[in-house]
């Protein structure tokens, strides 16, 4: 393996703290209390990637913009990276706004990708395959030299596997709701946090 890939929401990302805001926004246009709202989140968590959105929608609420300025690194992010670093060449596959590389740099993480290949940039998201293989192109390499690590097995697994990549399944944010129901979702690994990559790779 020469290269590792990383989603960045809920999985070097700690996105908490906007959940919060934008959950908080939604039970304010309603007249639901909030363990009802969430309720209704983590129900569509099972097969939604943007399960507040969704649940919101559900509701007739229309949600603000993605608040960036909330989202914080996990507490291991930075240790992991710099373990990783010396071993592989690190790239990331995000569905994310534009900005992405100043975002990862004012984290003080963006020294670490070799490859970061955003939404935003590329004109595709996630799970469509074309992100997967326009940074694979970047980075020069083939898919059975590369795993794929993420939150989503929607998202992340499902369409990394069908390229042939090697997957690690990280059990964060409101990815502890989805469920392996199928060979196609099945990863090669699970960790419950990012830390235990350490040891992993």
């Amino acid at each position: 393996m020469k290269w590792v890939f990383f989603d960045l929401g809920s999985t070097l990302v700690n996105e908490s703290d906007v959940y919060k805001s934008r959950c908080e926004y939604a039970v304010q246009q309603l007249n639901i209390d909030l363990p009802e709202f969430m309720n209704k989140v983590c129900e569509m968590a099972k097969t939604s990637p943007t399960p507040i959105r969704t649940a919101a929608k559900s509701y007739g609420v229309v949600l603000p913009e993605w608040d960036s300025s909330l989202e914080k690194l996990y507490g291991a992010t930075h240790r992991v990276l710099s373990a990783l670093h010396g071993k592989y060449r690190l790239g990331v596959i995000a569905n994310q706004s534009l900005g992405t590389q100043e975002r990862i740099d004012n984290w003080g993480i963006g020294q670490f990708f070799d490859v970061v290949m955003a939404s935003a940039e590329a004109g595709c998201a996630k799970p469509d395959l074309k992100i997967f293989t326009k940074a694979l192109e970047k980075a020069g390499c083939e898919p059975s030299d590369a795993v794929m690590i993420g939150d989503r097995l929607d998202n992340d697994i499902i369409p990394a596997k069908k390229l042939g990549m090697k997957t690690v399944w990280v059990r964060q944010g409101f990815a502890v709701y989805q469920s392996i129901d199928s060979e196609s979702k099945r990863p090669d690994y699970i960790v419950d946090s990012i830390e235990e990559l350490i040891d992993l790779l």
